[in-house]
């Protein structure tokens, strides 16, 4: 199955609009998110590097300071291996965070991961989109039908009252809202696409 830059910008508009703003930024505060798994990484082989990448260049310093913390005393104990373990992880995603502008409110469940934000992840990790692309177009084609479906309704009894009236613009507003922010998500990722060809 051929991936058009349509409907690749189109599978972005979906992740867009449907995953991001449910999750702010992604996964990256959970236990198995890439955050913490180079974390456990780095905690592994003794070597910072790794995780280094997910902060921003200021906030190094803290970053090493609270990783040679827990490389100290996380050999004490098992009990203290843990504790040291996830105070690291505490501490590197809050930081993450940080620099991206997003809150930290703990660390999430392994598990707690949007399907989408998780299809995107094996994407990666298989190295082929199609499946991530085809799961974006259902939730694209099936979110602009139901707001449709409801539009079409409100708009044959606009005219029977004020309060069916305001029904059909409440409708009308949430339909062409959402056709219009997943227009703009696509030509967003189009234009920086074409962009970043010509860099």
């Amino acid at each position: 199955m051929n991936q058009t830059p349509w409907t690749l910008s189109l599978a972005t508009a979906a992740l867009l609009a449907l995953a991001v703003p449910s999750l702010g930024w992604a996964h990256c505060d959970t236990l198995g998110g890439p955050v913490v798994t180079d974390a456990r990484a780095a905690l592994a082989s003794g070597d910072v590097t790794p995780v280094l990448k997910w902060v921003q260049p200021g906030d190094e310093p803290e970053v090493r300071a609270a990783f040679a913390r827990t490389l100290a005393v996380r050999g004490l104990s098992d009990e203290a291996r843990e504790l040291a373990d996830s105070y690291f992880f505490e501490s590197l995603v809050r930081i993450h965070r940080a620099g991206e502008g997003a809150p930290f409110t703990g660390l999430k469940p392994a598990g707690a991961v949007d399907p989408a934000v998780a299809l995107a992840d094996q994407a990666l990790a298989t190295g082929s989109v199609e499946t991530l692309t085809s799961a974006m177009q259902t939730h694209v084609a099936e979110g602009i039908q139901e707001r449709f479906e409801r539009a079409a309704t409100a708009n044959e009894h606009k005219a029977d009252s004020v309060a069916a009236g305001r029904e059909f613009v409440a409708a009308y507003v949430a339909y062409t809202h959402y056709v219009e922010g997943l227009h703009q998500a696509a030509v967003s990722a189009a234009s920086h696409h074409e962009h970043a060809e010509h860099d």
